[in-house]
């Protein structure tokens, strides 16, 4: 009798348990409507420290301010506990870096367009708000360099008229030190990420090549060159410019300190002890060359040179700034793609080092700190700067502790600009382009290519569509066919996603993919389908709809024979976060062929409520 009782009071239990649930779903609160959370967002956004301000005692508002200061400004926080047990490895490092920038950043100056003491000027590296422990921001890289050199070549030659394309690229930097700024006050970190990994490999990869062919110029000595940064006309140039004088001497002595600066990356790769063999090879290169045109006159025999080279600080720029140049519009489109390319390949560069050595890094912050680098270098004569890897690696290997080395760097570098820069007069720039030389191998990731090829093909359809658009066509066509196919890639996956059928896996309540796991049992009459996708909207709702219904017809006349016709189909929607009304007119339609939904989210349910779905359909 007891027995038959508990097994009467079961399923009376079962159904009660499961009415309950049907209530705690139904019965849930609203979630916030849109304006609540543009509100919640725009208070994110401006007071992004307002945990810990609620934190610190009303009565002490010196407190919350500091803590507001704290945050925007890192420095605040480690400087109290810096020890100076740390300061000897931030010495050496920041003497190593110095070795090595100095003779790079006058390549990149004359990359650029531009004379050499306008990126020589450190004030961009005392970034007092940034994060990134081992990371250097001064002069950027030879990708970024060319990508910011062949947009504004477009509005002023830099041959023809060097101050006027002066002026642009001040105004571009200011520009771009803006929009970073901006971008990290209102933390719009999201941006960057708008750029893939796969577009960067490319862009670079295409990048080098182009640069590659560039420093022919100076390593052949030619005068007369193209200002066009696409692969034709850079190879008709060269092949052109032999049509003119030209001086061997140039070839061979470039050629000489390249494979000097070569051998000795490969005993720094070899032997990490003599990391510093790499790093103060530039340097030794340019000392070398320039005592050897000196003593020889190899000047008078055809060896170009730099020739005056401005000593001192960098002069104010502020009034070279063009707010009423009808170049103005140009100048703050360009400042803005620079500034997320900047911001894209300076943060992965940080994030690369920070996931070695286990410290975080907030994008935001870095994104206010390059944009008043950015700012400053505008008003002291400096080009947009970004992250360089080939330094930060330098920084990383010389054992910096903090950022610290950058300001020992940046107070080298300004010893060394009021002292020494008469002596780089007689500097050979087939120097400076075998500097640049020898950077360009480490931008061309060919295992890069390949295991992104691997992976996805759609993403390597976006790589070598970066590739060739800088290689054939420009930078910016580069980066636009890359930008687009990724976002097609988004595109496809969102408006035709996946559907999967699902199975219980023996002896547990957990429903799996069948195809996934041939093991999972199906239930008897009913066919449980789960949606892979975030959203079900206008976009994708009728292709869903339709392959379902599809699904359904093929499967019935295979259900009817082995295991009996489907009775129910159950749509689990646990992976959908959002619905629109063109989502719910489906579910209405799906619903009259035997449809049931299942795990519906916390949007998705309040939907469905406020469109009386559940009306129509019951709340069985």
């Amino acid at each position: 009798m007891g027995s038959f009782s508990v097994e009467d009071q079961q399923p009376e239990v079962e159904n009660k348990g499961r009415i309950e649930r049907t209530r705690w779903v139904l019965n849930s609160p609203n979630p916030p409507s849109l304006l609540q959370e543009l509100i919640s967002s725009v208070k994110e956004t401006i007071f992004p420290y307002r945990s810990k301000l609620s934190s610190s005692s009303p009565k002490q508002p010196r407190s919350r301010v500091f803590l507001l200061l704290q945050g925007l400004f890192p420095i605040l926080s480690w400087a109290r506990n810096y020890k100076a047990s740390k300061f000897k490895n931030d010495l050496m490092a920041g003497l190593t870096l110095a070795s090595l920038c100095i003779p790079q950043s006058i390549g990149y100056a004359n990359l650029a367009n531009l004379d050499p003491q306008h990126k020589c000027c450190p004030t961009s590296d005392l970034r007092f708000n940034g994060e990134f422990k081992r990371d250097s921001h001064w002069a950027g890289s030879c990708g970024f360099v060319v990508l910011l050199s062949s947009m504004i070549q477009k509005l002023e030659d830099p041959i023809t008229n060097p101050v006027a394309y002066r002026k642009v690229v001040f105004t571009v930097t200011f520009f771009a030190g803006d929009f970073q700024a901006i971008f990290g006050l209102l933390r719009l970190g999201f941006l960057v990420d708008f750029l893939s990994h796969a577009a960067i490999v490319g862009f670079m990869g295409g990048g080098a090549i182009i640069i590659g062919l560039q420093q022919l110029k100076g390593l052949l000595g030619i005068s007369h060159f193209t200002t066009k940064t696409d692969v034709v006309s850079v190879l008709e140039a060269v092949f052109r410019s032999f049509h003119y004088p030209w001086s061997p001497l140039n070839f061979v002595l470039g050629c000489s300190f390249l494979i000097f600066i070569l051998i000795s990356r490969f005993i720094g790769r070899r032997n990490k002890k003599l990391f510093w063999v790499p790093a103060v090879a530039p340097l030794i290169s340019v000392i070398l060359s320039t005592l050897i045109v000196y003593l020889t006159k190899a000047d008078k025999h055809g060896v170009k040179i730099v020739k005056h080279f401005k000593g001192g600080l960098n002069p104010s720029s502020a009034h070279q700034l063009q707010f009423r140049s009808p170049h103005v519009g140009q100048a703050a489109k360009i400042g803005l793609i620079c500034a997320v390319v900047a911001l894209t390949e300076a943060i992965a560069v940080g994030r690369s080092f920070a996931s070695i050595k286990g410290y975080h890094i907030d994008g935001n912050k870095e994104m206010v700190a390059m944009g008043f680098m950015n700012i400053a270098g505008s008003l002291t004569s400096c080009y947009v700067a970004t992250g360089s890897f080939s330094r930060t690696a330098v920084n990383f290997s010389a054992g910096c502790e903090t950022v610290v080395s950058n300001i020992v760097m940046a107070i080298t570098v300004l010893v060394s600009l009021e002292l020494l820069t008469r002596l780089l007069y007689f500097t050979p720039i087939a120097i400076l382009a075998s500097i640049i030389l020898s950077a360009l191998p480490g931008l061309i990731d060919l295992n890069e290519a390949y295991n992104i090829y691997k992976v996805d093909k759609l993403d390597f359809l976006a790589c070598i569509g970066a590739f060739f658009g800088v290689l054939f066509s420009s930078v910016e066509i580069g980066l636009l066919t890359a930008v687009t196919i990724s976002f097609a890639k988004i595109l496809l996956d969102s408006i035709r996603p996946g559907t999967e059928v699902l199975g219980r896996l023996p002896e547990t309540d957990t429903f799996c993919d069948l195809k996934q796991y041939p093991m999972a049992i199906r239930t008897p009459g009913v066919s449980i389908i789960r949606i892979n996708s975030g959203l079900l909207c206008f976009a994708n709702a009728n292709f869903i709809r339709e392959r379902i219904m599809r699904w359904v017809i093929e499967e019935e006349g295979i259900e009817e024979i082995a295991i009996g016709r489907v009775h129910m189909v159950v749509l689990d929607m646990s992976n959908v976060m959002n619905i629109d009304t063109s989502g719910i007119q489906a579910l209405e339609e799906l619903h009259k062929k035997l449809l049931a939904v299942a795990n519906p989210r916390w949007k998705v349910i309040h939907k469905l409520k406020v469109a009386k779905f559940l009306d129509k359909v019951g709340k069985g």
